[in-house]
């Protein structure tokens, strides 16, 4: 299994200098298997740069797992070159809100004059499912979907095929005390292979924004030690983080590593592909 990161960013995306190695895209990541169709993880603006990736007139069949609606984490769908091409298919799955179904929500967000077209208008079949609590089976993945603290109605999800295993925490509400895990949390993450999990905040940013639904760089390798992954990534990376600063919450979060016992630490950059085999 191929994990690809093409876009790591939380909240909105920037551009410029300062932010190159890691890139500016918001949330999208691509788990590729022989075999099987490729399963999305969000559609932020850096599945613009997947659809890129793809052979030129080529049809894309593939599969989304959303987190949740907020527009860092869906923007890019209409901007993924081969969607516009009468013969791909794209499922996807997401939460309901507030008792709104996901593809109503997701309606109610990308249409004008928000937006000057509707999902609908796109040549492609992209079909749009309300996904429950629990195990699924998606693209030949056993697919854990269960809600994680945030600040409106969010999945976090683990996906098992083939023996290798990855969970996806992105927009994860650290909880007042720093230190304990909701057993949703605890349930995804354990024993997984590679665990991408928020890591927007310093404690600095995080005492000045409590509730707006991120986690600290610390608390996040906190979560990977209690659950004992194999390799954490940090993601969702605050856009006033340039890459100095990155660099710098980096080797401070492997340093809590390797007091908590957890091996391998990384940051999330854009084209960063980490092979299971």
């Amino acid at each position: 299994m191929e994990i690809t990161f093409y876009g790591v960013r939380g909240s909105t995306p920037c551009a410029g200098e300062s932010t190159s190695r890691y890139g500016g895209n918001t949330a999208s990541i691509v788990l590729r298997e022989e075999d099987f169709d490729p399963i999305l993880l969000d559609l932020g603006t850096g599945v613009r740069y997947f659809g890129a990736d793809q052979k030129p007139g080529e049809e894309l069949h593939a599969h989304a797992l959303v987190t949740h609606l907020h527009w860092d984490h869906v923007q890019g769908l209409p901007f993924c070159q081969p969607l516009l091409l009468a013969g791909s298919t794209l499922d996807v799955y997401g939460p309901s809100h507030d008792g709104v179904g996901f593809a109503e929500a997701f309606d109610d967000l990308m249409r004008p004059p928000f937006f000057p077209v509707t999902r609908q208008d796109l040549p492609s079949k992209i079909s749009f499912f309300t996904l429950e609590k629990g195990v699924h089976e998606i693209a030949g993945a056993k697919v854990t979907a269960l809600e994680v603290p945030h600040t409106d109605t969010t999945f976090g999800y683990r996906v098992e095929r083939n023996g290798f295993s990855v969970a996806y925490v992105s927009d994860h509400q650290e909880p007042a005390d720093g230190v304990s895990i909701v057993p949703a949390v605890l349930e995804l993450c354990q024993g997984v292979d590679v665990l991408i999990h928020d890591a927007q905040y310093t404690p600095e940013e995080y005492l000045r924004k409590p509730a707006w639904g991120h986690c600290t760089v610390g608390y996040a390798v906190r979560v990977a030690a209690a659950t004992a992954v194999g390799q954490l990534v940090l993601f969702h990376h605050d856009p006033s983080h340039d890459d100095d600063m990155l660099d710098r919450l980096l080797a401070e979060a492997q340093e809590t590593g390797r007091e908590l016992g957890v091996g391998s630490i990384t940051a999330a950059y854009e084209g960063l592909t980490i092979t299971l085999a």
